[in-house]
């Protein structure tokens, strides 16, 4: 991996604190991702499931872990299963973790080889009776591809059908969603590659240029920086194509007068940041295009400061939008009559605003939380309202990574990321 290596007592927490949670004399069980298939014999580049990840700090297929904090034997209260690493192996892939490393990178002292997984596992089922299944149950899950822990579900369910079976999904929710100091860190550095990637792409913007040609430049500076890249598919989009909220093509030439939308967040040892930033080809904004920026900006810097312990999401959202609202009246899109007639399913602001201000962000860029819960210290969101003018041309989202505290105002993660747009156009023409 590209990263440094990350310390084993985040790892060794995160267990203890999820192993608090489960019931008397129950293990759970998380497996790794597949490497995923394209054709022939190429592969999408693995990434591992962040469950496992979160828990053991392995990040490698094939690998398992079982924890049963009531097992008899002391050294069946965690256990790593992965594939024993050999010399064709380390010739042709590189060598995989052997049990030393494993105990290093996880703090797990006890690790077998895959092949022995069911022996092993056979014993430990006879003296639980609860198993914690693993299923993604993130509100914005959609997959139709069966995942390794879809198959082992199936396969857990068939051998030992007389034990209970448990969910690992709602405790993840929580534990995942408050980031220990050492995430933070983590998430930081990831932002820090944003930044160094955002102020070279300014440097480099001018008419003429492409939108791949900046997603390249992105990529670059990420990928010097010790990042497998971006943490999601960037989007690039010149003039009319910021009106399509998720345009990833990034092929359209960059014109004179027009903007660009970048939502260009960089990963860091599976940590997500998640930028956006709007900025003008020509490297000076027009005074409407000022205009209708700085009402979008005014909006983000009021929404964080909603971002405290006890805020409930939805309600958060009902708040964004009344000041959305009274932006889009001052800029003349909306009249008040347009507020007061309002759908309340379907508010006025939709109109030029149609999609969420915040969302959890961590391991995955939409990272796990409960949205039903009041919001507490130590959760990283975004914030992103956006303006969208398809009759203009262009569209403009703004978007920051902050932590809530315990006190006062959230910390920005991207604070020294120019946003302003006397600092955008000074560097873009300097």
């Amino acid at each position: 991996m590209k990263y440094d290596r990350i310390d084993s007592k985040l790892f060794i927490k995160n267990r203890k604190n999820f192993m608090d949670k489960m019931k008397p004399k129950s293990l759970a069980v998380f497996n790794s991702n597949d490497i995923y298939p394209i054709g022939a014999d190429s592969t999408m580049p693995f990434q591992q499931n962040r469950d496992i990840f979160y828990l053991s700090g392995v990040d490698q297929d094939e690998s398992i872990l079982v924890l049963f904090p009531d097992a008899p034997e002391e050294k069946h209260r965690e256990i790593l299963f992965l594939t024993e690493t050999n010399e064709h192996i380390a010739v042709w892939e590189g060598a995989k973790l052997n049990k030393d490393d494993a105990f290093e990178v996880s703090g797990i002292k006890t690790v077998y080889w895959m092949k022995d997984f069911e022996k092993i596992f056979f014993e430990v089922m006879t003296q639980c009776e609860t198993v914690y299944l693993n299923t993604n149950e993130h509100y914005r899950a959609n997959h139709a591809t069966e995942t390794r822990d879809d198959r082992f579900i199936k396969w857990c369910k068939e051998k030992y059908p007389a034990h209970q079976v448990a969910k690992a999904n709602p405790i993840l929710q929580r534990l995942r969603s408050v980031k220990d100091p050492i995430e933070l860190d983590l998430m930081q550095k990831a932002c820090d590659i944003t930044e160094k990637a955002f102020r070279r792409t300014l440097k480099f913007v001018k008419p003429g240029v492409w939108e791949y040609e900046i997603e390249a430049e992105y990529y670059h500076e990420m990928i010097r920086n010790r990042s497998k890249g971006f943490a999601y598919t960037p989007i690039i989009a010149s003039g009319n194509n910021a009106n399509v909220l998720h345009y990833i093509e990034n092929r359209h030439q960059c014109k004179e007068g027009d903007l660009i939308l970048l939502d260009t967040g960089a990963e860091y040892a599976n940590y997500s940041s998640d930028l956006s930033r709007t900025i003008p080809v020509s490297g000076r904004y027009t005074d409407r295009q000022k205009q209708v920026y700085n009402a979008v900006n005014k909006v983000k810097n009021e929404a964080t400061k909603l971002l405290v312990p006890g805020t409930m999401w939805k309600e958060y959202h009902v708040e964004v939008g009344k000041m959305m609202n009274s932006e889009l009246i001052d800029l003349g899109l909306l009249d008040k009559a347009d507020v007061k007639n309002e759908d309340p399913d379907w508010p006025a602001y939709k109109k030029y605003f149609m999609h969420g201000t915040s969302h959890h962000i961590g391991l995955d860029t939409h990272d796990y939380g409960i949205l039903t819960e009041p919001m507490q210290a130590n959760q990283v969101f975004t914030v992103e309202p956006g303006i969208y003018l398809p009759d203009e041309g262009f569209g403009i989202r703004l978007e920051d990574d902050v932590v809530i505290q315990e006190k006062g105002e959230p910390f920005n993660l991207m604070r020294n990321i120019p946003i302003e747009i006397e600092e955008i156009e000074d560097i873009m023409n300097s």
